[in-house]
């Protein structure tokens, strides 16, 4: 089992930047593909980014593709979420999960299965 605590949420004005940081408790961080998932209200909930165990492969929505880049430093358990060039529609709450499936052959974060409280990020135009 790993425990996630995500920080680094805030208010921005379109165009501005955060850092999103998600810090793992237990022994097994490196065993788990990540994810950054994000809900806005009213909406359903939706993958944003999945990095592979290794940090070698990831993949975007289509939304965030050149904007937002996932990482993780495996040494420090946390995993990251640089979010450039924000809009108002990047504002949600944003989670990071550990995925029991895997890095899956479509780039996804597949079952996951332990998730952060969540941060806010809130985009204003």
């Amino acid at each position: 089992q790993v425990r996630l605590v995500e920080s680094g949420g805030g208010s921005v004005q379109a165009g501005g930047s955060l850092r999103l940081s998600c810090t793992a408790s237990g022994s097994r961080f490196a065993s788990y593909a990540m994810g950054w998932f994000r809900q806005a209200p009213g909406k359903e909930r939706e993958e944003v980014a999945c990095i592979s165990r290794s940090g070698a492969l990831k993949n975007y929505v289509d939304s965030v593709k050149g904007r937002f880049t996932i990482s993780r430093d495996n040494a420090l358990n946390t995993l990251y979420l640089q979010m450039n060039s924000l809009k108002p529609e990047d504002t949600a709450m944003y989670y990071c999960a550990a995925s029991l499936g895997g890095y899956s052959r479509s780039g996804s974060c597949e079952r996951p299965g332990y998730w952060g409280q969540g941060t806010q990020v809130t985009v204003s135009s």
